[in-house]
């Protein structure tokens, strides 16, 4: 029996959902209070979009998240807060590399939000080398499935499995694994060497296994087209 998994609430993924629909979530579950901090804090950043002085009003903001709204709502919170703000590429570069772990995880979960294009890769690549596994889980949302690099993706695929983080957490895997015979020659190989490791496999690396399967012939031919 398949029991069906609950799906997450808004804020556990703050890259795959809409600022509004973030900031409706919000709005229901926080007490008056932070509510009211928050709304605060967006008009700030809506405001005064740029850097004044030495760090922007909507910077401190950022840092100050966690306190104000709680720990469970701080990464939507800063998402939107980069959003009202409309921080670009630069800022987020900024907030990035001066931000702690935190700040970092928020800038991640933004830039589908607010990237449009490949600029925030180097973002991307920096999460992807640390041993920081929520750092690499959210550098793999929807920003890294639109424009990772085909060799670049599937080593972050394999990361992902020897350092514990659930594939689950990789954007649009299903279709980026589809069909990648070079990822299955690498899952194959790295099953290879645990193996002879006396090591075990994960059972995420034969799930992603079978994602990079061809789909079936049938009666018509290959792939369901005639020949």
């Amino acid at each position: 029996m398949i029991i069906p998994r609950t799906p997450a609430p808004p804020t556990t993924h703050p890259a795959l959902v809409t600022p509004s629909a973030l900031r409706g979530h919000l709005n229901a579950h926080l007490a008056d209070t932070p509510r009211a901090w928050l709304a605060q804090a967006l008009d700030e950043a809506a405001e005064h979009p740029g850097t004044h002085g030495p760090i922007s009003v909507w910077e401190l903001r950022l840092a100050e998240a966690g306190r104000r709204c709680g720990t469970d709502y701080a990464d939507a919170v800063r998402v939107l807060i980069l959003h009202a703000a409309r921080a670009g590429t630069d800022a987020l570069t900024r907030v990035y590399r001066q931000g702690t772990a935190d700040e970092r995880r928020a800038v991640l979960h933004a830039l589908p939000h607010l990237v449009p294009g490949p600029d925030a890769l180097h973002l991307v690549d920096d999460a992807l080398r640390t041993n920081d596994t929520r750092l690499v889980a959210a550098a793999l949302g929807p920003y890294a499935a639109r424009h990772l690099a085909p060799h670049p993706w599937r080593h972050a695929v394999l990361k992902c499995l020897f350092t514990g983080v659930p594939v689950d957490e990789i954007a649009d895997l299903a279709r980026r694994a589809h069909g990648d015979t070079e990822l299955a020659r690498m899952l194959g190989d790295y099953a290879d060497e645990r193996t002879a490791a006396g090591r075990p496999v994960p059972e995420d690396l034969y799930r992603v296994l079978a994602l990079t399967a061809p789909p079936p012939a049938d009666e018509t031919g290959l792939d369901g087209k005639e020949t």
